[in-house]
């Protein structure tokens, strides 16, 4: 049987990212992702809505999302779907579905202040349209940009 975990989003993140160690060390980087839909309702009126999107790196990539990406900058997030459960103090069952970062490509334009460049390689990168990930090996000769104003959504 065939299956597929597989979340990609775009968006803005809504602070800079934390990292904390779990108990054998390993570095972990929790940050939230808030992505916009607009629409027009029956009555023809635009309107927008906002969805808060969890998201976990771990290892190397937790620490260098936390180096080079900012509260308000805009990112692409490719991973899996996570939920987690735990008990409350009052007795009740909790969960919180994440999403599990294997790539991500920081998306501020070029001149925008909050601008981060980035190589996977060398920390210190000439353009930041380069997909990271910790899965996948990184072809540093593919120079192309990527134009914001060329994705259709």
């Amino acid at each position: 049987m065939i299956s597929l975990n597989r979340a990609t989003i775009i968006g803005n993140l809504t602070k800079d990212p934390e990292v904390r160690y779990t108990s054998n060390g390993q570095p972990v980087a929790n940050f939230s992702v808030a992505t916009n839909r607009k629409y027009k309702n029956a009555a023809g009126d635009l309107q927008e809505e906002t969805e808060f999107h969890d998201v976990v790196a771990w290892v190397k990539m937790s620490e260098i999302i936390s180096q080079f990406v900012k509260k308000r900058q805009k990112i692409y997030i490719e991973g899996r779907l996570k939920t987690r459960s735990w008990d409350a103090p009052d007795g009740s069952k909790k969960y919180k579905t994440e999403i599990i970062a294997e790539n991500f490509v920081p998306l501020t334009p070029k001149g925008d202040s909050t601008n981060t460049n980035y190589s996977p390689n060398n920390f210190q990168a000439q353009t930041p349209s380069q997909v990271v990930s910790t899965e996948k090996p990184v072809d540093n000769n593919d120079s192309e940009e990527i134009n914001l104003d060329d994705i259709p959504f």
